[in-house]
């Protein structure tokens, strides 16, 4: 090798070294840019409503698990309310001009001889007062224990304080306070500054809690009928999601059918915590595909085609063999929908709609087959669990009232799903009960057409009994 062919090759050789140069500071500058933008979104990763302006709503659940143990460290210990003397608070009476209703309340026998007492008003008359809200506007109801004096034997009897009213508020206004804080979810707080801005109605956020507590009480019995009727039903709807309990995850599951809707705040998901939850096992289930369900016989079960759906859409939007066999899922599942929404028009006969839907059967089922032999990551698996549920995926064909889809829990369950984001879910086992309870009382109210507050008022002034609130099927 002669010395021009040696330069030759040199200077090639430094020519690649400039340009690999070139190409280590043009990637080196690369990486710089990317680091600061790695850097800026691990910040707004890190960010939550304790080190940020973000509000505490839009934080995981891990972090407000991490702020709840922080304030609980940062605590004084004490228990929450009212703490050992201090000083109370205490409903003051309103004054005469102010009462609409004065009901006197008279001894009617001598507690010591037995005597028959006269009607007479002393002068200083054990006074309590009730706040009615009528249709009219609100009513300001006063009754009067009144001391009266034996003419036999000169003892003093007090009337009687059987007769007096349980609560200083009366049943519709019970009723519209735990219709606002257990329905329209507004806060205790609100709910305090709600009434007295439209009916100047002074309350404790105290007597709210209480109650609550007393409807809750009421509705207990409205409750576990809801659940009779549901486990009756030939036909449900199930769906559930997450809870918080004073910062503990526990489960929200509702079991929802034509005439009512039941809700449940259960420990967890699990198949044990679900078969207790759901009593007999009657009926067809509509629902996903949990395998915590499995438990229901799948000859007597119908899959979701919504979620089903969403997932076909995921597998169409990936790049190479996964992506064709998505788009190819999505477009039989278009069918299936069309074909159904074809026979609920009326468009089509049952047995026109039950003949379209056989040849899309066998193609949808061959095309799964397909996708798990084709061994792709991320499909195959998802595409096994479908074809495990085959015989929970035509329910709806093959018997009629059963739809294709769970959004009748979904909707069902949003209400309470609002409430938990407002919230962050209940601070006890108590008011775990309440939510579930009011909640299930209205909403069954509604499917049955029935007035929400006419009910609640006869159940809470005693004129209808709990079994008699719910009518069944």
């Amino acid at each position: 090798m002669t010395q021009r062919d040696l330069q030759a090759e040199l200077e090639t050789a430094r020519v690649l070294i400039r340009q690999q140069a070139e190409q280590l500071s043009h990637l080196a500058e690369q990486n710089k840019v990317l680091a600061a933008q790695v850097e800026v979104l691990q910040e707004e990763l890190r960010k939550n409503s304790s080190n940020s302006s973000k509000p505490p709503s839009s934080d995981s659940p891990a972090q407000r698990e991490r702020n709840r143990r922080r304030r609980a460290r940062r605590s004084s210990g004490r228990r929450r309310g009212g703490q050992p003397k201090h000083k109370g608070s205490f409903r003051p009476l309103a004054s005469a001009q102010h009462v609409d209703r004065v009901v006197p309340l008279y001894p009617e026998q001598c507690i010591n001889c037995w005597g028959k007492l006269p009607q007479t008003c002393c002068d200083r008359p054990r006074r309590y007062q009730v706040v009615e809200l009528t249709r009219g506007g609100v009513e300001l109801t006063e009754y009067q224990r009144h001391l009266v004096s034996c003419p036999t034997c000169g003892f003093q009897s007090w009337a009687s304080s059987q007769g007096l009213p349980r609560s200083p508020f009366g049943p519709p206004l019970q009723c519209i306070v735990v219709m606002l804080t257990g329905v329209y979810h507004l806060s205790r707080r609100q709910t305090q500054r709600l009434l007295h801005d439209l009916w100047e109605i002074r309350i404790s956020l105290g007597a709210i809690s209480a109650i609550e507590r007393r409807m809750s009480r009421l509705l207990a019995p409205v409750y576990e009928r809801a659940k009779e009727l549901a486990d009756d039903a030939p036909i449900k709807h199930t769906d559930g999601t997450g809870w918080r309990q004073a910062g503990c995850a526990l489960q929200l599951w509702t079991v929802a059918t034509r005439t009512v809707t039941v809700f449940s705040i259960v420990k967890d998901g699990s198949a044990v915590t679900l078969r207790a939850l759901f009593g007999r096992i009657k009926g067809i289930l509509i629902s996903d595909r949990a395998k915590a369900i499995n438990f229901w016989k799948m000859n007597r079960r119908q899959i979701c085609w919504s979620h089903l759906l969403r997932k076909f859409i995921a597998f169409s939007e990936r790049d190479g063999p996964a992506g064709r066999i998505g788009a190819e899922l999505v477009e039989h599942a278009a069918v299936v929908f069309a074909t159904y929404r074809a026979w609920q028009r009326g468009d089509i006969s049952r047995r026109v709609f039950r003949q379209r839907m056989a040849p899309v059967r066998l193609h949808l089922e061959a095309l799964l087959q397909r996708a798990v032999d084709a061994d792709i990551e991320r499909l195959s698996g998802s595409c096994a669990d479908m074809l495990a549920h085959k015989q929970a995926l035509w329910t709806f064909v093959d018997r009629r009232g059963v739809e294709p889809s769970n959004n009748h829990a979904e909707r069902e369950l949003r209400a309470f799903v609002l409430c938990r984001k407002r919230s962050f879910g209940a601070d006890s086992d108590q008011g775990n009960r309440f939510a579930e309870r009011i909640m299930t009382t209205v909403h069954s109210l509604r499917k049955q057409s029935r007035p929400v507050l006419t009910a609640l008022e006869a159940l809470a002034d005693g004129s209808l009994p709990a079994q008699q609130v719910l009518a069944a099927a």
